[in-house]
């Protein structure tokens, strides 16, 4: 290798470096909100029977914060697996549509690298890296997208895990109104990607059709009708659009 080779490499080291920095800088907020729901998601775990070895099992192969706390309301013993299964399917059938979004800028990819970058897609880093994208001239950069998901993945699992451990000593967290930061993080993300009150229209569908589920029936049912009823109609709009 000549010196100029060496150059040439060092620079892409450095740059792959801070693009990678630069993404984990960005999601520190977000990390930092991350934290108390991810607390009371192990805590909650922990209550209904699942081992503290096993919550950062269930966060760190699903990374799905939505569909979890949907599977810890529905946990019995024995567990409905069928339900449970099927209820984080509709949860998770958002990332489909996500990943058919993100897909055009992770084309050029070899398989054996856009897998592992749609499996640690979710809400946060898939709204900040489109976001990201939007401001640049570059376009997409998949390092800064993989910075996000690495904070927020490593976040995600360590606090769900300590939620896990801490829960029985602290008892219900929910009560210091831990709870709320989930909204609030999606609330921060609605205002980032806001594009006007009909493109909302599938969120606002979704959360009145949850909310009246909740009030009229027990159980984690308002989850699966909420997101039902928003990709019914992402659907219906996106038909009557073409």
């Amino acid at each position: 290798m000549t010196g100029l080779d060496v150059g040439i490499t060092e620079d892409a080291a450095t740059g792959r470096g801070a693009e990678l920095l630069r993404g984990a800088t960005a999601a520190l907020p977000v990390m930092v909100g991350f934290i108390p729901f991810a607390l009371v998601l192990g805590a909650q775990a922990v209550r209904k029977g699942i081992s503290p070895i096993e919550v950062p099992l269930m966060t760190g192969l699903n990374f799905g914060g939505g569909s979890e706390f949907a599977a810890v309301e529905l946990w019995t013993s024995p567990p409905h697996l069928l339900l449970i299964v099927a209820m984080t399917f509709l949860v998770n059938s958002r990332h489909l549509l996500m990943g058919a979004a993100l897909a055009p800028h992770l084309r050029d990819l070899p398989r054996s690298r856009t897998l592992p970058a749609l499996f640690f897609m979710c809400d946060e880093s898939w709204a900040m890296g489109l976001a990201d994208a939007k401001r640049r001239a570059s376009g997409f950069s998949l390092l800064y997208y993989l910075g996000v998901s690495a904070g927020l993945y490593l976040t995600w699992v360590v606090f769900t895990a300590l939620g896990a451990l801490l829960g029985p000593t602290i008892g219900d967290v929910t009560v210091y109104g831990f709870d709320m930061a989930f909204p609030a993080v999606f609330l921060v993300l609605l205002r980032g990607m806001w594009k006007g009150a009909r493109a909302a229209a599938p969120w606002l569908i979704s959360l009145v059709v949850a909310a009246a589920v909740h009030l009229l029936l027990p159980g984690a049912w308002h989850v699966a009708a909420g997101a039902l009823s928003g990709v019914t109609w992402a659907y219906a709009q996106a038909g009557r659009a073409r």
